[in-house]
């Protein structure tokens, strides 16, 4: 058996994190669901960007919709969605089966509007109409202004994957917003089961710290935030105002680690996929991870409800003068600039390719 499988079968929901025009016409993505156990997909500007700018893949769409008078962010959505139908089409099996639970892809909102609440609520809306597929996530930043908009989605019935969440209280944070919005549903008479989904970003804390500690310490602050995070997550889901809400029919708010490659060169590329293995998780991993799990992974076991010794990994790091939670405070602010940046990149190349093609006819 694969470990992929095993790490199915412990609990743990393996999703892809990336995704290209050519993952869905060669069938790639169709193997990875039947042959590696692959349940979801994920997407970011960066890996749209990616995808555009290496391939020729996108070129008769994009003369096509030029030549209708597409640009901009107008014409990207539109490609973005084509690609992400096709995948949750792929997807809707596995949706269906797990009543919602699994079986999901996911759409971010413009990077620039990570500061505008009110205009990120009208996006997120737009776009989950424009999708047309219940099993699509539309992925709003877990920062201040990001979640009294993730509040407003959930309780319009817009399912949501909260982004860039760097630590413990960042998670409580948007885990307060999903609360809030299911409430309101139960409050208004509205069914409470709109999904949702906290994606904790990992491998940046090491990249952050890198030089910065002893060697001793090396590749282990991000696997002990997710340890302390997790801590959080059962508790929340074993809190009595949870429980409340399930009995009304509400769903969860799954906790997903993101950013599960490994970084450093010289340590194992199954590093955060071994230490996260965890029940009622999900693992997005990039694609060269999943085929090395697939290859060669070896599973320990599952990750203790409890966090293990993560406050005392934590409290190492902090004598080495690490404070996490400024460090998770730069991070997310680090982050929502990295996507700006992809954006815009994304946004350059749609426009260079758009008059490339158009005069070439």
């Amino acid at each position: 058996m694969k470990a992929t499988q095993r790490l199915h079968d412990m609990g743990q929901s393996l999703w892809l994190d990336n995704i290209t025009r050519g993952l869905l016409t060669s069938g790639t993505l169709h193997r990875y669901i039947q042959e590696f156990s692959v349940t979801g997909l994920t997407s970011n500007p960066t890996i749209f960007d990616h995808a555009i700018t290496n391939s020729h893949g996108y070129d008769d769409a994009i003369r096509k919709k030029v030549a209708e008078g597409r640009s901009g962010e107008a014409l990207f959505f539109e490609l973005a969605l084509e690609d992400l139908r096709q995948a949750a089409d792929l997807l809707r099996p596995i949706h269906d089966r797990t009543n919602g639970v699994d079986g999901w892809v996911s759409l971010e909102v413009s990077p620039l509007l990570a500061n505008d609440t009110a205009a990120t609520i009208a996006a997120a809306a737009k776009l989950h109409l424009q999708a047309e597929r219940p099993n699509l996530f539309i992925k709003i930043p877990g920062t201040g202004a990001g979640l009294p908009a993730i509040e407003e989605a959930i309780f319009a019935g817009v399912p949501v994957n909260v982004t860039l969440l760097f630590s413990r209280e960042q998670y409580l944070a948007a885990a307060e917003a999903y609360f809030r919005g299911i409430e309101r549903r139960v409050a208004a008479g509205l069914k409470p089961d709109v999904f949702s989904v906290a994606s904790l970003f990992i491998s940046r804390w090491d990249v952050a710290v890198t030089g910065k500690t002893p060697d001793g310490l090396r590749d282990q602050l991000g696997i002990a935030i997710a340890k302390r995070t997790y801590k959080a997550y059962r508790e929340v889901l074993d809190s009595p105002r949870w429980q409340r809400l399930m009995n009304a029919g509400a769903q969860p708010q799954r906790l997903l680690w993101a950013s599960t490659g490994t970084k450093n060169p010289k340590a194992s590329d199954m590093l955060y996929v071994k230490a996260l293995a965890a029940p009622f998780t999900i693992n997005t991993m990039p694609e060269s991870t999943l085929k090395a799990l697939a290859d060669h992974g070896e599973l320990k076991a599952a990750l203790p409800v409890h966090g293990g010794n993560c406050e005392e990994v934590l409290a190492t790091f902090a004598k080495a003068g690490i404070d996490a939670a400024a460090l998770a405070a730069q991070l997310q602010v680090e982050g929502a600039a990295s996507f700006v940046k992809s954006w815009k990149e994304l946004m350059q190349c749609i426009a260079s390719k758009s008059k490339v093609l158009e005069e070439a006819g």
